[in-house]
């Protein structure tokens, strides 16, 4: 069942139509934070839409906006909303030709969101009834639910990255009970940052319940080429955010559908999965040379606007993430030896905030994308990894020579 409007939305007609069809009680009750946040951005640096307003800076959100931004050769960016302060949209790709739609990612299962790609389509020609795929490039939920609640109705084809099995078996797992694996919650204690697990509400704990976590119709292998009778989109297996994430490629046209792989904001979180990942930064930046490795292309990504250069933006995040390694080594050279002693040494956000003044779910992404860099040292051999007889993990400086 389609979850009515809930939480905090970006203003626009068809959004407060919507909420105004919710229920009052749906209305009081927020969401759960771990069920919205598979889709959150990491804690690094920070009518119709026309392409003009998607490149422009003076507005950071303005690429949230409701409407459809024309991209060219029959390719429209839809944005959908999303219950969240943080994070307020995810952008839906309709590829168009004369006999139906194919849509890249498909939003959220909540109404304001499919009312809002129900009024996207339209705009452009279409209804609900005539889109053939979803390609999904991850299982979150603001990228997979919509697609699984329309498939009920409309029986569009889903497809899904194969290394993502694991994590729908997991997330059945969570919703069936087993919340203390709630991504990684059982691993702060490991992290040395058990006292987390009071900071952390009731409510932030439920296992993601918004919708049925049904399997797609079609798991995709990597290098699979996706004959879209205008064009040819070539999925590449790209772990780290998710170990299933999949960009897909235009190569004839130059354009990258990137997913949560490459943002031009905000860095992706790492490893924030159900099944869970230790290499999952390990496999980031080595997503991230696979994707240098590719043609250069225009940047479609999910959250944020389109640009127009992948590997610019693939540049910075390799940047960034060199210089978080070079933070926490320090730290670790300065005597902090777990991923949490480590987490409240360094900086957060593009804004530098300190540890303690991060909300409790940010510390607790903190410490996690802490751990994922003190594992990259460790794999190159500037940190030893033990662990002590309470179970957690330690590190320290390598010896030199």
């Amino acid at each position: 069942m389609l979850t009515p409007a809930v939480g905090h939305f970006p203003a626009g007609p068809t959004v407060w139509k919507a909420e105004a069809t919710a229920t009052r009680e749906a209305r009081r009750t927020p969401i759960s934070l771990f069920s919205v946040a598979q889709g959150w951005p990491g804690l690094g640096p920070e009518g119709r839409v026309s392409d003009t307003m998607s490149h422009a800076t003076a507005d950071r959100y303005a690429w949230t906006e409701p409407g459809v931004e024309d991209l060219g050769g029959g390719v429209h960016r839809i944005p959908l909303p999303l219950p969240m302060e943080g994070l307020r949209a995810v952008n839906v790709y309709a590829i168009a030709d004369p006999s139906g739609v194919d849509l890249i990612d498909a939003g959220i299962a909540l109404v304001p969101a499919r009312e809002q790609l129900t009024a996207g389509l339209g705009q452009i020609g279409y209804e609900l009834g005539d889109v053939r795929n979803f390609f999904v490039t991850h299982i979150h939920v603001d990228h997979y639910s919509l697609a699984v609640e329309l498939r009920r109705t409309f029986h569009g084809v889903i497809s899904l990255g194969e290394q993502e099995r694991a994590n729908l078996i997991a997330t059945r797992e969570m919703v069936n009970g087993n919340r203390n694996r709630f991504f990684g919650i059982d691993g702060l204690r490991r992290m040395g940052a058990a006292e987390l697990l009071t900071g952390l509400s009731a409510r932030d704990r439920q296992p993601p319940a918004i919708i049925d976590w049904e399997d797609p119709d079609r798991w995709l292998a990597d290098g699979t080429d996706l004959d879209l009778r205008t064009r040819t989109l070539r999925a590449v297996h790209t772990p780290g955010h998710t170990r299933g994430h999949l960009v897909f490629h235009d190569a004839a046209a130059q354009i990258m559908f990137a997913g949560d792989h490459v943002l031009p904001h905000i860095t992706p979180s790492i490893g924030f999965e159900a099944a869970g990942n230790p290499m999952a930064l390990s496999d980031y930046l080595g997503s991230l040379a696979r994707t240098l490795a590719l043609p250069d292309a225009r940047l479609l990504p999910a959250h944020g606007p389109v640009t127009g250069s992948t590997h610019e933006r693939v540049h910075e995040l390799l940047a960034h993430h060199d210089t978080r390694l070079a933070e926490t080594l320090s730290a670790v050279q300065a005597g902090h030896a777990t991923s949490f002693e480590v987490a409240k040494a360094i900086k957060w956000t593009r804004r530098h905030r300190a540890f303690a003044d991060l909300d409790s779910f940010a510390q607790f992404q903190a410490v996690n994308e802490t751990a994922a860099h003190l594992e990259v040292l460790a794999i190159r051999g500037q940190v030893t990894h033990s662990v002590s007889d309470q179970g957690t993990d330690l590190y320290q400086v390598a010896a030199a020579g």
